[in-house]
């Protein structure tokens, strides 16, 4: 596919997704969503790959919903913002929190609205120094959208939540790391490399339990301890006849570097 509003390229077991419309600070339009969806499509069909960035391109991360995509209908009617929820931001958030792999996110500049909700869903979220996050949705009479409701107060707990969606206050990098909302913030000339080490490190890791370890914490607040303990148990069984913790032991044993194959 002939990609135009990202940018995707696979190697070293990576795959590396930047939304491309930096003079629109990378917002989201139908033909972005579907370009998006294509490259996911093509990711998870390479068995070859086993972790994921995405980034923006230019100075901004992403600034959500590019409003002039969808202003009206045709015959100048009003929008169905649910059926634009439905159709393409869920989905896109549920893939990412499901892709069975570390999904690192590096937050290059302004993540506003939808952006910030889709920086949040990924598993490792870094972001440059002068970087920011905005819960916009208030500023035109909306709800945060894209997983925001439920995944904010769980990182940040419910005050600082609130603050962020009824004020639409600006959150820098270092207070969103001080928070929880993201695992680092970095110096922005050392973003990419931070993010290029992250992915060399996951590319060459024990993929089947990197995405076991994903699913057991990203579903956690479904179960009680108990059942935790019990999928902690099943899961530990499963791994344990992988050609993964096979190498692993044998590698640890014998003081060698490992080599997996995720599986």
């Amino acid at each position: 596919m002939d990609f135009q509003t990202i940018q995707y390229e696979k190697s070293g077991g990576a795959a590396r997704l930047t939304l491309n419309r930096p003079d629109r600070l990378n917002s989201f339009t139908v033909q972005m969503h579907e370009e998006v969806k294509a490259a996911l499509d093509d990711l998870e069909q390479d068995a070859s790959i086993r972790t994921l960035l995405l980034t923006g391109a230019g100075r901004g991360f992403c600034a959500g919903q590019d409003l002039s995509d969808r202003a009206v209908a045709p015959g100048g009617e009003a929008v169905d913002l649910g059926e634009s929820v439905e159709k393409r931001y869920a989905p896109l958030i549920r893939r990412l929190t499901s892709l069975p792999m570390p999904v690192v996110c590096a937050v290059n500049g302004v993540a506003a609205g939808a952006g910030a909700s889709i920086a949040f869903a990924c598993d490792i979220v870094i972001a440059a120094k002068s970087a920011k996050f905005i819960m916009s949705f208030a500023n035109i009479g909306l709800v945060p959208d894209s997983g925001a409701s439920w995944v904010l107060p769980r990182l940040a707990g419910q005050a600082r939540a609130l603050g962020m969606a009824l004020t639409g206050a600006p959150v820098s990098a270092l207070e969103a790391a001080d928070w929880g909302l993201i695992w680092k913030c970095i110096e922005d000339d050392a973003l990419r490399e931070e993010a290029e080490a992250l992915l060399a490190k996951f590319a060459a890791a024990p993929t089947r339990g990197l995405a076991e370890t994903k699913k057991l914490i990203r579903t956690a607040f479904t179960r009680s301890l108990d059942d935790q303990l019990d999928l902690e148990r099943d899961k530990m069984r499963e791994l344990g006849f992988s050609e993964d913790y096979r190498e692993g032991v044998d590698a640890f044993m014998n003081k060698r570097k490992p080599e997996f194959k995720g599986r």
